[in-house]
């Protein structure tokens, strides 16, 4: 395959078939092969590799928060009370247990963590706060962020 400055197991061709699965993850193979000029047999082979070697992680729809009773979207930040291996893996273990948190990120910075969470409203961001957020290990202090309006979220990579 031809190098690339993205990536140099990428070629021409399979950064075409990524850009155009991540605008339209239900393409059909016949019209993604017909959008980046190949035979149907060959985009399939390279979907599929794409897939093995992990360029793609899943396919999944994008629903509408607002519509499932989960239009509130709320950044918060994490310090935990003690930096240690021990103290982010029992962190971790259980943040990944909520499953409102969409996101957590370790981070450099004023905090530890950053988490993304979608919530009904205030209310129900404040009893999950005093319920579990706080309440999770090592948790030394969160500061919340109430997201006003979404300007860009979850947009495509470029490359």
């Amino acid at each position: 395959m031809k190098a690339s400055s993205t990536s140099p197991e990428l070629d021409r061709i399979d950064r075409r078939i990524l850009q155009h699965l991540q605008r339209d993850g239900r393409m059909t193979n016949a019209d993604l092969a017909q959008s980046v000029h190949v035979s149907a047999a060959t985009c399939y082979r390279r979907t599929q590799r794409l897939f093995e070697e992990g360029y793609i992680r899943s396919v999944r729809a994008e629903i509408a928060p607002a519509r499932i009773g989960r239009g509130a979207l709320v950044m918060v930040g994490v310090v935990l009370d003690r930096s240690t291996p021990d103290s982010f893996a029992a962190f971790e273990a259980a943040i990944r247990k909520l499953p409102v948190v969409l996101d957590c990120h370790l981070v450099a910075g004023d905090f530890d963590y950053f988490l993304k969470i979608r919530v009904r409203d205030m209310a129900d961001f404040n009893k999950l706060h005093g319920e579990q957020l706080i309440a999770l290990p090592g948790v030394r202090q969160t500061r919340t962020f109430f997201v006003m309006k979404e300007v860009v979220d979850n947009g495509p990579l470029p490359f």
